[in-house]
Formats: C-alpha cells, structure tokens, sequence
C-alpha cells in the first residue's frame, strides 16, 4: 500500500538526503541504536501506518523492521518540502 513513499525513503538513505531531529538522536541514545540501526530499519521494514501531524497536517510514515542486531524498531518518518526525509524519532517495538 506504501511501497512508492518507502522506495523514496530508501532512495533518501542511499544518497544521505535525510535529516535527524535532535528528538530521534535523544531516542537512539537511549535505547542503544545507531544510524546504521535506522538504516537497516527502513531497508528491511515496511511502513505500519500513515499518520497526520496535528500541528503541521504533514504525513508521516512509521516503518517497522530490523535493526542490524536482529531487534525490532520503528522509525517515524516524513518527506520534507526539500525533497529530504525527516527521521522524527526511533523506538525500540518490543
């Protein structure tokens, strides 16, 4: 149902056109995972929901899939008007 939005997502992370917000580093921080994690998430996952921002009324996208030590993440996620992804925030989905 999402695969055009999750292909440019992984378009975004192929040629480095993303962004972190300092939320999601704060969110990696604490449950141990890098940017590599975040990159495995979005290749080997797929998105679980479409959500509209309250405040902005912009899409976002959560991304279900595996982090490179096998745990199960999500990432959030949005296309900015620059044509770059927006890593909002990561958790672990236990």
């Amino acid at each position: 149902m999402f695969e055009t939005i999750l292909l440019q997502f992984r378009h975004c992370v192929r040629f480095s056109r993303y962004v972190v917000t300092a939320h999601a580093e704060e969110e990696m921080d604490e449950d141990r995972f890098s940017m590599f994690d975040v990159e495995s998430v979005i290749f080997s996952g797929e998105v679980v929901e479409r959500q509209r921002d309250s405040e902005t009324t912009e899409w976002k996208y959560l991304i279900r899939g595996a982090s490179l030590d096998g745990r199960r993440a999500v990432v959030v996620t949005k296309m900015s008007p620059t044509g770059k992804m927006v890593i909002i925030t990561v958790f672990e989905d236990e």
